[in-house]
């Protein structure tokens, strides 16, 4: 069967897929974040060929660090831990009686200084510094101070107190108040008083 042409008529050229793809290429906001992908890709295999002995070195500092905090928290802290409390039970049992009316002055003395072989609460705190132990010495030391009269060192073990404990954070924060107000220095004691209060609100530490 013939064929033939209309006059004028040009037959379609076919599309170049090479062309067709430069014209996409050129017009793709995807493709420019792709090329530019490529290129930071690139630098950062210049720079980590250029460096890698350096990042080697800071990959195995930090893995050396990460060994030797686990290693400290297992084979120095916890152990540590477990001779302080077992040091501090003793003192805590004259802690108890003085606070039960047992009398008093002695027993608070027994507890900070230590007896019966044990530590008290300034050994244990100064020995045993860093562990759990130690800080609620602190706690216990300061008590203990506030109700010998001995109010500055008191607030001096008060301050060095630390904990997340609602209760007995706020009832240190009142004692330093109180340690304040024997001392007549009225406007810290009340500043104390406000924090005591105000440290996580409840219905036992916020009225005392």
């Amino acid at each position: 069967m013939a064929t033939y042409n209309k006059r004028g008529y040009k037959p379609e050229k076919p599309k170049d897929s090479k062309e067709e793809l430069e014209v996409i290429e050129g017009n793709s906001d995807t493709a420019e974040v792709i090329k530019s992908l490529d290129s930071t890709a690139n630098k950062v295999g210049a720079w980590f060929t250029l460096n890698q002995s350096k990042v080697f070195y800071a990959i195995g500092a930090i893995a050396v660090a990460a060994i030797g905090y686990l290693g400290y928290q297992n084979f120095i802290m916890e152990p540590k831990e477990d001779e302080a409390a077992n040091e501090m039970f003793q003192a805590q049992q004259f802690y108890e009686q003085a606070v039960n009316g047992q009398a008093n002055d002695s027993l608070y003395h027994l507890a900070l200084n230590g007896g019966e072989g044990k530590m008290g609460f300034l050994a244990i705190a100064d020995t045993y510094s860093g562990t759990n132990a130690a800080n609620l010495a602190h706690y216990y030391a300061g008590t203990a101070y506030l109700n010998l009269g001995k109010y500055k060192e008191a607030i001096s073990h008060l301050e060095k107190f630390h904990s997340k404990d609602m209760f007995l954070k706020a009832m240190s924060l009142g004692a330093i108040g109180d340690a304040f107000a024997e001392l007549n220095q009225l406007e810290d004691a009340f500043e104390f008083y406000k924090k005591a209060s105000a440290h996580t609100p409840n219905d036992f530490t916020t009225p005392r």
